[in-house]
């Protein structure tokens, strides 16, 4: 199996400042419901792994998130694009776990569930937490500039993010440059 891992607020979907706390607010960012359905098509399958602090602090409960996420699958599905699953970090940011971003505990689940190399899969965020949790997890780097967390400027990148990330207009953007690098490596010949 091949994965792509994403973060949803800010790379997804329009952030909101205070969380976005009910299926009405929950709004896709342009092209990013096709790039997810592009990444399908491919043959990649896309997860979710995203800090969900609003949990912990009592902005609203478990039937609430799993009614955005089910706009957020109606909205994928009409346009032939599916997430294999959503992992996140319920707590809020006082609670020292080690699944809430930077830290790399959300990639790892990933990588224990489905049994995957994670050296082997790209993540994409648009925060500076986002890329440092998936380096740190071994994963590929990707910022896209579509989030509140991305920085001003990218040239060069601010020194906290890991210096390998590579950066992308947006989801869409990421898509593109991915598919077809992912299409040229599968066509390089084999060295005997």
């Amino acid at each position: 199996m091949k994965f792509v891992i994403v973060d949803r607020d800010g790379t997804i979907n329009v952030e909101r400042e205070g969380y976005i706390q009910t299926p009405e607010e929950w709004e896709p960012l342009p092209g990013a419901l096709d790039a997810i359905a592009r990444l399908n098509h491919a043959g990649f399958q896309v997860v979710i792994a995203a800090n969900m602090p609003g949990l912990g602090r009592g902005l609203f409960d478990v039937v609430a998130l799993n009614a955005i996420h089910a706009r957020m699958n109606k909205q994928l599905a009409s346009v032939g694009g599916r997430v294999e699953a959503i992992f996140f970090c319920p707590h809020a940011p006082d609670e020292g776990c080690n699944c809430r971003k930077p830290l790399p505990g959300l990639f790892l689940q990933i990588g224990e569930r489905y049994k995957v190399d994670l050296s082997q899969v790209h993540a994409v965020g648009d925060s500076v937490r986002d890329v440092q949790a998936a380096a740190s997890a071994g994963c590929v780097a990707h910022l896209v500039m579509t989030g509140i967390g991305a920085p001003a400027s990218t040239h060069p990148l601010p020194p906290e993010f890991p210096a390998a990330t590579r950066v992308h207009t947006d989801l869409a953007d990421f898509a593109t440059t991915f598919i077809a690098e992912a299409e040229a490596h599968s066509k390089a010949p084999v060295a005997s």
